[in-house]
């Protein structure tokens, strides 16, 4: 059997596979022309101009139509999202909101701009939050729960909104990652009580920065389009919403989409079925032939396999040092693999886990609460255990049959030289 590429040996591919921005990676004229009409409408704002095209609303209506929800709102990113979602309801300071060990920083991150202090469940093998870990967690301070379906698979909402009825606590879905996911046959992001989406430059979709917050409920809605823009509704009439400015008005925050980025969203967001489904048929083909040479492959658990879009095909490995081996190994054969946030739970990052803000007094940690949110290393132990030997494969839309082949030689020759999927 020839060398591996770590060993000195000839690389599986002779090249690089296309980089993991999928959104970004199919831009081209379509969305240059769009801008193009903005730039010359001399109105890059959505709200006024002196020619404005409307593109934010463009957006946003292709956007609701698609995922069959009433309102949806384009905000500056999904950080922003976050914030306008948890804002709307009414989460401040003296709340505590449930998050999955396993996120980027931004969700924790958003709860703590919002005053709120996170408090975090474990995973389950799906690397989503484990709907049984809630109620470790959970006590009257708790008014929310956030969850992530990290990587374009789906989380498990049926015993999440369980969960949350019986307790009376709202659902929020971060579905930064996941734009197209479904759960028995119902969008990701349509679930629960609100749902918040990402376009920043390495996810399914992209116009570099940008978000949307949705929902079904037309008074959470209010909320949210207010918080984004200084207070103010300006489109009423387009919901059909008549609320009176003196008695619904409240301080806000500036989240607003631009027109240029709303542009390119109006052309990204037709491009998602495309992309999604080049995802899926790609990953669908690497799985399948990596199960007929090894079926002892531990792939992460998935609470509804059609749902998953497909943009990452993720591996369990026997422990951290082989998921380390392998992905050392297939880096170096041009085949680009990695653990998820290098491997450790969300609540490890520094500034989270010491609990430090911008502000000296430690705001918002310093609520007297009644049970004290206090962070250890080991509070997630399946969290700490499933992130550090979890081997992700990005798939991009753009795969070639020759790439897809390359991909799966590469990852077989691996696998047989080094024994690593035989634990």
């Amino acid at each position: 059997m020839e060398k591996l590429a770590i060993e000195g040996g000839v690389p599986a591919r002779k090249a690089p596979l296309p980089p993991n921005y999928p959104g970004a990676m199919v831009m081209g004229e379509e969305e240059a022309a769009k801008v193009a009409e903005v730039i010359y409408g001399r109105s890059p704002f959505r709200y006024y101009g002196p020619d404005c095209q409307n593109a934010v609303q463009t957006f946003e209506n292709k956007m609701a139509a698609q995922l069959g929800v009433p309102y949806t709102l384009a905000v500056s990113s999904c950080t922003a999202a976050l914030i306008v979602a948890m804002k709307a309801l009414g989460i401040g300071y003296g709340d505590k909101v449930i998050v999955p060990a396993n996120t980027f920083l931004a969700t924790a991150g958003a709860v703590v701009a919002c005053n709120a202090v996170p408090v975090f469940a474990d995973v389950d093998e799906s690397l989503n939050i484990d709907p049984a870990d809630l109620l470790r967690v959970f006590d009257d301070e708790v008014k929310a729960i956030i969850v992530v379906p990290i990587l374009g698979n789906p989380v498990d909402m049926e015993p999440v909104m369980a969960f949350a009825k019986k307790h009376g606590v709202y659902v929020i879905e971060d579905v930064a990652q996941s734009c197209g996911t479904m759960y028995k046959g119902s969008y990701a992001g349509t679930i629960g009580d609100v749902g918040v989406y990402s376009f920043q430059m390495n996810k399914v979709l992209t116009s570099g920065e940008g978000g949307a917050v949705v929902t079904r409920d037309p008074r959470i809605f209010e909320r949210a389009v207010r918080y984004h823009d200084q207070g103010i509704f300006r489109e009423k009439a387009r919901y059909g919403i008549d609320s009176s400015e003196e008695e619904a008005a409240f301080m806000g925050q500036n989240y607003r989409m631009s027109e240029l980025a709303g542009a390119v969203m109006v052309q990204q967001w037709d491009k998602l079925p495309g992309i999604v489904s080049a995802m899926k048929s790609h990953n669908q083909t690497i799985r399948t032939a990596l199960s007929a040479a090894f079926p002892q492959i531990n792939y992460r658990r998935c609470s509804d396999p059609e749902g998953d879009i497909g943009s990452n095909l993720g591996m369990i490995m026997a422990s951290r040092e082989d998921a380390m081996a392998l992905t050392h190994a297939l880096v170096a054969e041009n085949i680009n693999v990695q653990l998820l946030y290098g491997g450790k739970p969300v609540y490890m990052i520094p500034q989270l886990f010491h609990q430090r803000t911008a502000d000296a007094s430690g705001f918002p940690f310093n609520y007297p609460f009644r049970n004290p949110v206090v962070y250890e290393e080991q509070m997630c132990p399946r969290a700490v255990d499933l992130i550090a030997r979890t081997v992700y494969l990005p798939i991009s839309p753009l795969l070639t049959e020759q790439d897809v082949a390359e991909i799966i030689d590469g990852i077989i020759k691996v696998g047989h030289k080094t024994g690593l999927f035989d634990k």
